[in-house]
């Protein structure tokens, strides 16, 4: 086995590299992903540096695994940390605070804005057409609105 190591080729690498990134598409969570990208980059030192010695390989190895799967883990979390703040399903909350025509009249405590290409339901005092709005809340998919002073 140890003169198997001491004579480590970059097809071995690049081997190990592509078995890794086969076990990956079977659902490794990203993890294999990036142990297979170090192992196929050892595999392109020592095709350039033909002459790389086994240990000095197996240290390359490792340090590039751990780097590569620090920096995904990394990656992830700050992707999860910006997803939490995507506004999916709460599209709404992107619309407080800002100032609206009503579209429709409030009636009876309902009425209409348009908000870009869309209208919204809201909430509020009866108000006629045209009055100037500010949202202020949500329930639902019913905005909360209020009137603005001129």
């Amino acid at each position: 086995m140890l003169a198997y190591l001491q004579n480590l080729t970059f097809w071995d690498w690049l081997a190990l590299g592509t078995v890794l990134l086969i076990l990956e598409v079977f659902g490794a969570g990203g993890y294999l992903l990036w142990i297979g990208v170090a192992a196929a980059g050892v595999g392109v030192l020592t095709y350039v540096i033909p002459e790389t010695p086994w240990a000095l390989q197996f240290i390359l190895f490792g340090s590039l695994s751990i780097l590569t799967a620090v920096f995904w883990w990394r990656r992830q979390r700050s992707a999860e940390h910006v997803a939490g703040h995507s506004g999916l399903n709460s599209r709404g909350q992107e619309l407080q605070g800002r100032q609206f025509t009503l579209h429709e009249a409030i009636v009876g405590g309902r009425g209409k804005i348009k908000a870009g290409d869309s209208l919204w339901l809201v909430i509020g005092p009866d108000m006629p057409v045209g009055t100037p709005v500010e949202v202020i809340g949500q329930d639902g998919v019913l905005l909360k609105v209020r009137a603005v002073a001129l």
